[in-house]
């Protein structure tokens, strides 16, 4: 029997919520976060990664304004709705939220999780949050293997790929 993805969507509320049960039973959280603008390798390897570090993994999904603010004009490319939806769909994400802030410190302070998974792009001293982590006796793990993979740099390749296809076309 297939379980919905829909029922992976969360709300602030209504994760907390489901954190304070999974405590209750022992569970341990993991906290992965992203844009997962264009869906590639590295966000599988990056969020299979994560859920190997616990019982439940939570992918925290930066809202629009969000990515705006930290991509710049012309992105997101896909509303956030359906960037969280696709990340749902992955069967190693137990619960999605979308969150607005730049950053993912406020959703760190709410759940509170045992480990905040981050990718390949960054090491243990140069994540962001770090403090805000150890500040409640949470741990930093790097998980997913050296980037290879950028949304960006994807964006790119296919901007260059399309301005050489209309040369080509406009010589021919």
């Amino acid at each position: 029997m297939m379980t919905s993805y829909r029922g992976k969507l969360k709300t602030f509320k209504g994760l907390t919520a489901v954190v304070k049960k999974l405590r209750r039973r022992g569970k341990k959280i993991v906290l992965a976060n992203g844009c997962f603008d264009i869906l590639h390798v590295g966000h599988v390897r990056y969020l299979s990664g994560a859920k190997f570090l616990g019982d439940v993994l939570i992918v925290g999904i930066n809202g629009d304004r969000s990515v705006r603010r930290l991509k710049g004009r012309g992105r997101p490319l896909m509303p956030e709705a359906a960037r969280a939806e696709l990340v749902a769909g992955f069967a190693c994400t137990d619960y999605v939220i979308i969150f607005q802030e730049q950053n993912v410190e406020r959703l760190l302070r709410t759940i509170r999780p045992d480990v905040h998974a981050k990718g390949g792009d960054y090491t243990s001293d140069t994540v962001p949050e770090r403090a805000v982590v150890k500040s409640y006796g949470g741990r930093v793990a790097i998980v997913g293997g050296p980037k290879v993979r950028s949304t960006t740099e994807l964006i790119k390749r296919v901007q260059r790929s399309k301005r050489l296809r209309s040369r080509n076309v406009g010589n021919s």
